[in-house]
């Protein structure tokens, strides 16, 4: 069993799994490397009607995952958000951290500022290692608790139905040749899941060329 191939995990720990890693992913900062946009993808295949045949003995139940997906997103949300507020300053406010330093709570503020709460956290899953880091950050920041309570949860229901939806329609269309494309289907999905990045940074690449 590998915890970081999204395949490996549907197939040896099941609905249990995919549930226990998105939480994780969302919720605890050991996610950042977890398969959360893949994973949400082949759950959906395994859900689909042709799962049983294309993943083997992974077939899942569709009911399950589209009603407990974005319950364990949202609560990985909170939990992330709570850690954030009571240690999140310690981790945070160290200005040579890798990834947890002084410089991603100023950069979290500006995302906040710039797009809204709700736009940010919304748009925050569906970004890899963002979707880890906004949550607790949420909390370093002291994001109003009610505004983000209801935006976690809409991001929530947002992000894991519409990748777990995009699994379950390609697993019944392309049935028995889904296996080929599986990889390449789940590299459209991450690198699209990407492009607000790209966006964003060429953005701030022309702002500070025209303040030159």
């Amino acid at each position: 069993m590998n915890l970081f191939d999204a395949h490996s995990i549907v197939a040896d720990l099941g609905l249990a799994g995919v549930l226990g890693i998105i939480f994780a992913e969302t919720g605890l900062l050991i996610g950042l490397a977890f398969p959360g946009d893949s994973l949400l993808f082949i759950a959906g295949v395994a859900a689909s009607g042709s799962g049983a045949a294309i993943l083997g003995n992974a077939q899942l139940s569709a009911i399950a995952l589209i009603i407990a997906a974005p319950l364990a997103a949202t609560a990985g949300g909170l939990v992330g958000y709570f850690f954030g507020e009571k240690y999140g300053r310690t981790l945070f406010d160290r200005p040579d951290g890798r990834v947890f330093n002084h410089q991603k709570v100023v950069t979290t503020e500006k995302w906040l500022r710039k797009y809204g709460t709700g736009k940010a956290l919304v748009f925050a899953r569906f970004v890899p290692f963002v979707r880890t880091l906004i949550n607790p950050m949420c909390g370093v920041v002291g994001v109003d608790k009610k505004k983000f309570f209801f935006y976690n949860a809409l991001g929530a229901v947002i992000w894991t139905e519409t990748v777990i939806a995009l699994g379950l329609i390609l697993g019944e269309k392309l049935k028995g040749s889904v296996d080929a494309y599986l990889l390449p289907i789940i590299g459209v999905i991450v690198f699209a899941s990407l492009i607000p990045v790209f966006i964003e940074l060429f953005r701030e690449w022309q702002t500070r060329k025209h303040h030159k």
